[in-house]
């Protein structure tokens, strides 16, 4: 069992927390909130949780954030330790982190996650890993305390782009699957038979098959729940901007990826914000084709 850190105890980070401490590890946990959480001792200081621990896993909500809380907490390690942020944040915030941790003698990784509040809950998220083997390879027993899957994608950074494409890409296809129902209920066509057929054809995806934004067709997903959030527009929103950031400093061409972050940006101002992502349809239903 290890000592662990925990920093930023939110919608995400304190189900994960919980996780370690119900596993068995000593985790020492700090948010500027001030929560509590069952098994833990709570910190007065970022500084605080990190000093001396075998781990250090931080969970917060930009990139900013996230290069001024490894300013403190850096200096504060214990040179055995790996520093392990879970973060979905930009890559250069990432690399920055990685090269403050790395100065100070530190393992580190970016590993954002996938799964949401309820796999949180479950222990069943997917880490996206950038990092070395070294760190990937003392990390991994929190990953299996967190998560049901890890993947270790290459050097410092490439958790995030990992996530970063993983979620442009979820965004264009959620779009996709909404604006096939839309033109189903306009030609009469019964959204079940839609999905009936789609679902086992070249139609066939995760945000059809799995996460279908239509109540009552598929397995039961937000939709089905008044489109309560199990990934909020506004997160969806705030991936797909880093996503556009990171093309444009790449020099990638992503004109889905685009026009998909200029729709969330539009329905999460109009009505999408605290509601799931698969709520665009709404959006969408809603809007006249003009031509």
């Amino acid at each position: 069992m290890a000592t662990i850190g925990f920093i930023g105890l939110g919608n995400m980070g304190r189900p994960m927390a919980a996780n370690l401490a119900k596993a068995g590890h000593t985790v020492t946990g700090y948010d500027t909130a001030r929560v509590d959480v069952c098994g833990m001792v709570m910190a007065q200081s970022a500084a605080e949780a990190a000093a001396d621990k075998d781990a250090v896993i931080t969970m917060l909500p930009n990139g900013d954030i996230v290069r001024s809380v490894y300013r403190e907490i850096v200096p504060a390690g214990s040179t055995s330790a790996c520093y392990i942020d879970c973060s979905t944040v930009d890559v250069e915030s990432a690399r920055a982190a990685h090269k403050m941790a790395e100065e100070a003698g530190l393992l580190s990784l970016d590993a954002p996650v996938s799964g949401g509040v309820a796999g949180a809950a479950a222990a069943t998220l997917t880490f996206m890993v950038g990092g070395s083997a070294e760190a990937f390879t003392a990390a991994s027993p929190f990953f299996q305390n967190m998560g049901k899957k890890a993947v270790h994608c290459g050097a410092a950074g490439a958790g995030q782009a990992a996530k970063i494409c993983n979620n442009m890409l979820l965004g264009i296809s959620m779009i996709g699957v909404c604006e096939a129902f839309t033109l189903a209920d306009k030609l009469g066509l019964d959204r079940q038979k839609l999905f009936d057929v789609a679902s086992a054809s070249s139609g066939s995806c995760w945000s059809l098959n799995t996460y279908c934004p239509v109540p009552r067709v598929g397995p039961k997903t937000p939709a089905d729940d008044d489109y309560k959030p199990g990934f909020a527009a506004e997160l969806m929103l705030k991936d797909l901007l880093l996503s556009q950031q990171a093309a444009k400093i790449s020099g990638a061409a992503t004109p889905l990826g685009t026009l998909a972050t200029s729709l969330y940006d539009d329905f999460v101002g109009a009505s999408g914000k605290g509601r799931d992502f698969s709520a665009i349809l709404l959006y969408l239903t809603a809007l006249e084709r003009r031509d």
